[in-house]
């Protein structure tokens, strides 16, 4: 049909990618991190909440092969379809979208740069609560306490993401550890 091509539905995530991502946000909302370790409970708290908790998953799928490669890249495509329906859910148009997006795309990768950098760092965590401050918390007040707390959790939960075997990801497990309290 003529107009087949017109009104083509997007592709469906698979079921394991989605599992994936759901265990993410799962985590990422998790009211410890907003009650007892200070993240801003808002739009943008939630958003850095979902990308630090992304960035341990998309490390570790950095290094797979060509079907990891892929996944990753469903992973990625996905997470990127949700922040478009939740800014749509908030009342963003179009426009607002066109502008947005990107800014948030170009957030990711250079949260992804700062905490890769800071994690290679052997510096009793230095580095990482920099970054942190810089972008979990935006530079707003926090106490060392939840810093550090933090800049631990991160590290410890990027080490266990990084052990976790490419089979298991690709089949939506995975479990992240508890909200440091």
């Amino acid at each position: 049909m003529i107009f087949s091509k017109l009104f083509k539905s997007k592709p469906a995530y698979s079921e394991e990618v989605q599992a994936l991502y759901k265990s993410i946000v799962q985590q990422a909302r998790l009211p410890a991190f907003y009650t007892d370790l200070e993240v801003a409970d808002t739009v943008e708290g939630r958003f850095d909440m979902i990308i630090l908790h992304a960035f341990c998953v998309m490390r570790h799928l950095k290094d797979g092969d060509a079907d990891v490669a892929v996944f990753a890249q469903a992973l990625y495509d996905l997470m990127f379809a949700d922040f478009d329906l939740n800014l749509r859910e908030l009342g963003v148009g179009d426009m607002g979208l066109a502008r947005r997006v990107p800014k948030m795309a170009e957030a990711f990768y250079g949260r992804i740069t700062v905490y890769e950098e800071a994690l290679s760092q052997n510096d009793n965590n230095a580095a990482l609560k920099e970054a942190l401050d810089r972008n979990l918390y935006r530079k707003t007040p926090v106490s060392d306490e939840s810093l550090n707390k933090m800049a631990e959790y991160l590290r410890n939960e990027a080490d266990k993401v990084q052990k976790t075997p490419f089979a298991d990801l690709q089949q939506g497990k995975l479990d992240f550890g508890p909200a440091p309290v």
